[in-house]
């Protein structure tokens, strides 16, 4: 840990600019932390305030720009790689999708504070075509805000993170220990939750070739399409005689569908 310090001062600038960098690519590499030291250092004058919140924004841009064009030439393709490597892949798709519906181009302004919403975001405003200008507005507005809350915090409560850095170098190794140990178990949660989920689905999927055989020999299929709006009107193609309702209307709209034949349920 001693040895982080030294690099961290040697070449704190650089490190924030990669760090960011690549947590803004997806790699699971928290980069507050690193916003937090530099704000304490920019405290006691080893920093420039504002170069770092610059730094950190402009790493923010950068990579956002280049998920915002891969949504807009690869579209959905995209969002499901980018949802596939998070910890929750099963609702990434979904709660992205949502928070632009809710709050259009102002979901970029929090986006940077929500895990898996702040790199699929910039991917799926490509996806809907958002101009931009518009697009570089508002990420550059969300990526200021981010950089600048965190680095603010260890400005002021330089103080205290020095005490607890000296706390944690008491611990020595064995903080590392623990704290790899704590990630190492949340991720295997995380992966057992989804395999379990996945089980449970498994034995009740249907691939698109049988459906289609299904149509085809005219056996009574019922269709129910619940993609969200943003992925629909994207793709414009939908599968012949589906009711399209979103999955929190089927409880409402129940009785629309029929009890009498296999329904099939179509999602993202």
């Amino acid at each position: 840990m001693q040895g982080l310090g030294h690099y961290l001062l040697q070449y704190g600038y650089l490190l924030l600019f990669l760090v960011v960098f690549a947590e803004q690519i997806g790699l699971p590499i928290p980069s507050f932390p690193l916003l937090l030291a530099m704000g304490a250092l920019a405290h006691e004058g080893r920093y420039s305030f504002f170069a770092s919140v610059g730094l950190a924004t402009l790493a923010c841009a950068l990579c956002d720009s280049g998920w915002y064009q891969l949504g807009r030439y690869r579209g959905h393709a995209v969002l499901r790689f980018l949802c596939r490597i998070s910890l929750e892949p099963d609702s990434c798709v979904r709660r992205t999708e949502d928070s632009f519906a809710k709050h259009g181009a102002r979901s970029l302004l929090f986006a940077k504070f929500v895990p898996g919403l702040a790199t699929a975001a910039p991917s799926l405003a490509g996806l809907l075509r958002m101009r931009i200008l518009y697009f570089i507005a508002w990420d550059i507005g969300g990526a200021l805000t981010w950089a600048a809350a965190f680095t603010a915090i260890g400005y002021i409560f330089s103080a205290q993170l020095r005490k607890a850095s000296a706390i944690a170098l008491g611990f020595g190794s064995v903080l590392g220990v623990l704290v790899l140990g704590a990630l190492a178990a949340y991720v295997a949660w995380k992966y057992f939750q989804r395999r379990r989920f996945i089980r449970s689905l498994r034995i009740a999927r249907i691939t698109p070739e049988e459906l289609r055989r299904k149509i085809e020999s005219g056996e009574e299929v019922f269709i129910v399409d619940l993609r969200h709006s943003s992925e629909f009107e994207a793709e414009a193609a939908q599968v012949p005689g589906a009711l399209r309702m979103r999955p929190e209307e089927i409880e409402q709209h129940h009785e629309e569908i029929p009890r009498d034949r296999d329904v099939v349920l179509y999602c993202t």
